[in-house]
């Protein structure tokens, strides 16, 4: 399930019409299915390596939108900072865990290492429990995936981009 993540980000772009018409068409159907592949695997209870791929996902996904700024108003800057704020704890997700096995392959004779490495892992469930959180109470409360998907399919500007 976790590797679908990346294929949601391709979007399929009609060369007859401008961007703010290929946003208006392709952002809502991406941001719903980021929305139901990162629900899908916060119900498998996820390991910090896959909170890293949902990290990888956020970002692409807010690279997209970045793309768009200028089809769309100061809604969406607010919709970017959500992301940002995402892939925030996601990057401290995944910090810990990286460390964590960088330094027990590394300290191989260190009498701390255990230690060390328990503490890092601690750290890194103890953030994706943070970011678990935060998804569910903030970032996917009810009516949140709507304020999305009827910002990017009614908001974007009709002019063509030069």
């Amino acid at each position: 399930m976790v590797e679908k993540l990346s294929k949601l980000l391709h979007i399929k772009w009609a060369e007859r019409e401008n961007a703010a018409a290929n946003a208006r068409r392709e952002l809502p159907l991406l941001m719903s299915s980021y929305f139901k592949h990162v629900r899908k695997l916060l119900a498998a209870d996820p390991s910090p390596a896959d909170l890293h791929k949902v990290r990888l996902a956020t970002k692409r996904v807010r690279y997209t939108f970045e793309l768009f700024r200028s089809c769309y108003g100061p809604g969406l800057e607010t919709r970017l900072r959500e992301l940002r704020e995402l892939q925030t704890v996601l990057g401290e997700v995944n910090d810990a865990a990286v460390t964590a096995e960088f330094l027990l392959k590394r300290l191989k004779h260190d009498p701390r290492k255990r230690q060390i490495h328990e503490f890092l892992s601690s750290r890194a469930g103890s953030k994706a429990g943070e970011f678990t959180k935060h998804w569910n109470e903030v970032f996917d409360a009810p009516g949140r995936e709507k304020w999305w998907t009827t910002y990017l399919a009614h908001t974007a500007t009709r002019k063509r981009l030069r």
